[in-house]
């Protein structure tokens, strides 16, 4: 058997402190463990919201003076993790809250999926979705895939409902 799921990500960063308030406080996330591994200032490993992963993020100090990441502009790399949601109403509470730490850079409309766009104070780029879910697909959500849309949750949260599961039937099992 191949490789079937990412099981979780890890992150240099500068401060622990402040990027683990930002995931707890902002993402929901919780931290689960600490330690200090040889070459780095600490480490903190935190687990999402609902998971029942050992770990779905693990966090590495490399200090204050650490440079932002050229991934993208100047060097190969990873360009950003995506995390899913459940619900409409949990996107729309997520922007708010990606709002208010002033870490909201973008929102779009993928047509199958529903997503915002976030920076850590690292300036690390993050991506939250929700997916409609599988019964819910049809040609006008199939055909969008082909461009990006800016995403309109009012819009998105009438025709599909705030609290409709996403990704049963595709990510997550029926």
């Amino acid at each position: 058997m191949g490789i079937h799921r990412l099981n979780h990500a890890v992150l240099y960063v500068r401060s622990i402190e402040e990027s683990v308030a930002f995931y707890r406080d902002v993402l929901g996330f919780r931290r689960i463990e600490e330690m200090t591994p040889d070459g780095f200032a600490g480490a903190a490993f935190l687990r999402a919201p609902g998971s029942t992963n050992d770990h779905d993020l693990g966090l590495f100090e490399i200090g204050e003076a650490a440079g932002p990441s050229l991934a993208g502009r100047q060097t190969v790399g990873l360009y950003h993790l995506a995390w899913e949601v459940d619900t409409l109403g949990e996107l729309e509470a997520t922007a708010a809250r990606l709002s208010a730490a002033d870490a909201l850079v973008g929102a779009s409309d993928h047509g199958t999926t529903k997503s915002l766009y976030g920076k850590d104070p690292n300036g690390l780029e993050f991506e939250i979705v929700w997916i409609i879910p599988a019964d819910l697909l049809d040609d006008e959500a199939l055909d969008k895939r082909k461009r990006i849309s800016p995403l309109d949750l009012t819009k998105e949260k009438a025709r599909y409902g705030a609290d409709t599961r996403g990704g049963v039937g595709i990510s997550v099992p029926v």
